[in-house]
């Protein structure tokens, strides 16, 4: 019996290395361009908003990508990398049906290929050890207008954005022009000069809009002057400074079918803390905004560094919008997974108003609203906790308004021709667009990559693109900013915050006093010996200082011991739990088959 099998043994393992030969053969050759994706987001599969870039050209794009091969083999990172941007290209290529045209180039030094990449806005970084310049971009250009765009170098960083700086690159080339956008700000996002005179760089959230809009800069003379055919959208930021007459003409702007993205904020970090001049137009529209209200929401709190302890604590004034908080039947946040803002406002609607507020961003039931100063009054935001009363209600950060506006002024309104409907977008917060709030800088291959970790970006910019006329593009941002929390870590935080904060900042302000007590004592016995009763009364104190700290550090401690515990849990499972379970199933599958071997006499 055994020896039969080894013959037939000898004959099957041939049989089946010349199978598996033809069959990867057959696999590269007809199914070379098929791939099986299994990330979570699908990042590796064009989504449908590149499909349908690529379906609607209606003229012929040539993309060369230039790759230093020859001087790269030292860097198996960016080789490695090059290979995936090869198969992207690739997949954009077969769904072209023609209209994309592919070319690789590796360009040697001193060579024109060289040159054309340089020409064509490329860049290159020198390579480790040899000092070669390697190039690593794409050139793109169109058949009707000549019409050039490039991706100046490929950061292996930078990959969870290829798909969207590749459908950029192609939606530049493929439409006829960029959408006109004009912007009004009261805030420094133009850049310009810091506190010591060096030069500051525009917001990265206002280089983005740059480089899918034409943009313009507005000041007070010409935003009193813009009629609705200036411009596709209006954009306001925190506008301040503004004339009765300037609010006239952003009504006149909107009530002629103009579309209107609004940016304000009650506590702008940035602002100065002075106020918006919009709260009377929104007055006029039916829309009620405080300047002087701040929302809190304890459960959306992000953790920031204590500028009065030094330590980690959640600041309920800075939140981290996700999963519900985010309309997701709204095309602007849609795809977006995290946004953050900070001592953002709320919009609501006034009585007998008529429009309707169809909320893009709004806070959880266990929000609150306080005065503004109050949160530039807090020195430590753990007081923000105290006496924290949730109001029960959902607050409307970001809003899209729906219906007919009422003219602001309808006396001076002259008669005219029904206009266009209007698209007007609130938002209750400017720190969204500041870059601490969503980018990372950090130097890369010689460049500055500015990485972000929340959407904030993609919002303004999904924002801009929805009241201009909406695109392709807004279903491919986002998707590499995703945020993937341990959601029952952050439920148990918040739980032992809700349960020992209040007890912490009863142990800190006594903490305080008693400090406060400490250092009257010695300052009254400064320059002559203190008697009995006050070096009792010092015993005492420094005694009780001493409790409390203890005391402090057993309530910290119980807010990480549920976490703790969690983190052993699941080091047991992972460690130790399923290996056991994985050798004793296989243990258990040994013994099953040679029960079966041995009930069918192979053992004979």
């Amino acid at each position: 019996m055994r020896r039969r099998w080894r013959a037939r043994l000898w004959l099957l393992l041939p049989l089946l290395a010349a199978s598996y030969v033809l069959l990867v053969l057959g696999a590269s050759r007809w199914l070379g361009g098929e791939r099986i994706d299994l990330t979570r987001d699908h990042l590796y599969t064009l989504s449908p908003g590149t499909r349908n870039i690529i379906a609607h050209l209606r003229q012929r794009i040539d993309l060369t990508l230039y790759f230093s091969d020859r001087a790269s083999h030292g860097l198996p990172e960016l080789s490695a990398y090059h290979q995936r941007v090869v198969h992207m290209l690739e997949q954009v290529v077969r769904r072209s049906r023609g209209h994309i045209h592919l070319t690789q180039i590796d360009p040697l030094p001193f060579s024109e290929d060289e040159d054309r990449a340089t020409a064509a806005g490329l860049t290159s970084v020198r390579g480790e050890g040899t000092g070669q310049a390697i190039f690593f971009g794409l050139a793109g250009r169109n058949a009707s207008d000549g019409r050039t765009s490039a991706i100046p170098f490929f950061l292996p960083t930078k990959e969870p954005f290829l798909e969207y700086d590749v459908a950029r690159l192609l939606y530049e080339l493929s439409v006829a022009h960029k959408p006109r956008v004009a912007i009004y700000s009261g805030l420094p996002i133009w850049g310009g000069s810091d506190a010591s005179g060096n030069a500051t760089p525009p917001w990265t959230a206002l280089q983005q809009v740059q480089q899918l809009f034409d943009v313009r800069r507005l000041d007070p003379a010409s935003l009193a002057s813009l009629r609705n055919g200036d411009a596709d959208a209006l954009v306001l930021i925190q506008p301040t400074g503004l004339s009765p007459s300037d609010i006239h003409a952003i009504d006149r702007y909107v009530q002629d079918g103009g579309h209107l993205l609004a940016f304000v904020d009650p506590d702008s970090e940035v602002g100065g803390g002075q106020a918006s001049d919009l709260r009377p137009l929104f007055q006029a529209w039916g829309v009620s905004f405080d300047p002087d209200r701040v929302l809190l929401d304890r459960s959306r709190a992000l953790k920031v560094q204590s500028p009065l302890t030094g330590a980690s604590v959640r600041d309920p004034a800075v939140l981290g919008l996700t999963g519900d908080a985010l309309n997701r039947r709204d095309p602007v946040t849609r795809v977006l997974s995290v946004i953050d803002v900070a001592s953002s406002g709320y919009f609501a609607l006034l009585p007998d108003a008529a429009v309707r507020l169809d909320p893009l961003m709004q806070s959880t039931t266990e929000a609150m609203v306080v005065p503004a100063q109050r949160v530039r009054d807090a020195d430590d935001p753990a007081t923000l906790y105290k006496e924290y009363a949730p109001d029960g209600e959902h607050y409307a950060i970001a809003v899209r308004l729906l219906g007919q506006l009422p003219d602001a002024y309808p006396a001076d309104m002259p008669p005219r021709p029904p206009a266009g409907k209007p698209e007007v977008i609130l938002v209750a917060d400017t720190d969204l667009l500041s870059d601490r709030l969503w980018v990372q800088s950090s130097p890369t291959l010689g460049q500055t990559l500015m990485s972000p970790f929340a959407n904030n970006g993609d919002f303004f910019v999904n924002a801009v693109d929805d009241i201009t006329g909406p695109s392709n593009l807004i279903a491919i941002r986002g998707r590499a900013v995703n945020e993937r929390r341990f959601t029952r870590v952050d439920a148990l935080q918040r739980q032992a915050d809700e349960k020992f904060k209040t007890k912490q900042i009863e142990l800190q302000a006594e903490l305080g006093d008693t400090e406060q007590r400490l250092a009257a004592l010695r300052q009254d016995a400064h320059g002559r010996s203190p008697g009995a009763a006050q070096k009792a009364a010092v015993a005492q104190f420094m005694q009780r200082k001493l409790k409390i700290r203890s005391e402090l550090r057993a309530v910290q401690r119980s807010l990480d011991a549920d976490i703790e515990r969690l983190s052993m849990q699941l080091k047991f499972i992972d460690i130790l739990l399923m290996p056991m379970l994985v050798a004793f199933t296989g243990l258990l599958y040994g013994l099953w088959r040679m029960r079966r071997r041995f009930m069918g006499g192979e053992w004979r």
